[in-house]
């Protein structure tokens, strides 16, 4: 009566190729983060990253998406995710969740990250940073739970508890992670908050994106009715977003996102990446 969901555990070999999608989503993400400035548009972000992905001789996977036409979403103050690269010239203080991925050899990589444009008013500056911070460190905390969950929803409990003790925030409910391999989105569903059901088994070869979405007020959201898919807070409240594709190996977590396979990011919480045997070693990075 009831079906169970069958989950793709990967194989070593398969994730070391997801590893390559990885880091060049990772060289995507450095590109145009280092060029988000006062006066560039979102979609000249856009051309950057996809002169990273032809250069690699790879394909924007965000392009298989059906509707989607850019390399990557760029999100706005409270357009917390699915923003589309246009006109928009970004200003001092602005707070910018870039959304990125790539399918090489067909495997994908998928990661974001949020920053805040150097200037603008100080006190709205330190509270999107604040905010930022925030969701970076709930996106690791729940990197570091899965080291040692059984279940995969043990991460989600992590990111919200880690949130909830920073203060008041707002967890979007309506988009949560995903696993990835051969698709950009697979099963099983990340959550960001605790859920009752436990999730599949972690174990060797899962490999998922954890990605927290989170506001500095509610979490009710409105998507945009002329682009059809630049979520927005209802409140106007400011939005950030990061994620990272992970995987379980034999010894813990590997971050593929993560040039250093998440070693900075998961020190403060007492973990060290463990890469598949026969991969590179954290802090080396393979050619994508």
């Amino acid at each position: 009566m009831f079906r169970r969901l069958q989950y793709r555990y990967k194989t070593a070999e398969q994730v070391l190729a997801i590893r390559r999608a990885g880091l060049l989503t990772e060289r995507i993400c450095s590109a145009v983060r280092q060029r988000i400035a006062p006066g560039i548009t979102t979609l000249e972000l856009d051309r950057i990253a996809q002169d990273v992905i032809n250069g690699a001789g790879a394909s924007a996977n965000f392009k298989l998406e059906p509707g989607y036409t850019h390399a990557i979403c760029v999100s706005v103050n409270d357009e917390i995710v699915h923003g589309v690269p246009g006109a928009r010239v970004l200003a001092p203080g602005d707070i910018v969740s870039v959304d990125a991925g790539a399918e090489l050899d067909g495997w994908n990589g998928d990661s974001a990250f949020t920053v805040v444009v150097p200037g603008g008013e100080s006190t709205m500056r330190h509270r999107r940073e604040t905010l930022s911070a925030v969701t970076e460190q709930s996106m690791w905390a729940g990197i570091a739970a899965l080291a040692d969950a059984r279940r995969v929803n043990e991460v989600g409990t992590a990111v919200e508890r880690y949130i909830e003790d920073q203060g008041d925030y707002g967890i979007l409910r309506e988009y949560v992670g995903h696993g990835i391999g051969r698709s950009m989105h697979e099963e099983p569903a990340v959550f960001n908050y605790h859920v009752r059901m436990p999730g599949p088994e972690v174990r060797p070869g899962l490999v998922i994106c954890i990605e927290p979405m989170v506001t500095d007020g509610g979490e009710e959201t409105d998507t945009d009715p002329e682009d059809g898919w630049t979520v927005r807070t209802s409140d106007g409240s400011n939005g950030a977003h990061w994620e990272h594709e992970v995987a379980v190996t034999d010894g813990g977590v590997w971050v593929l996102t993560a040039k250093d396979g998440g070693r900075e990011g998961l020190a403060p919480f007492g973990v060290e990446p463990s890469p598949i045997v026969g991969g590179d070693t954290p802090g080396e990075e393979l050619t994508a």
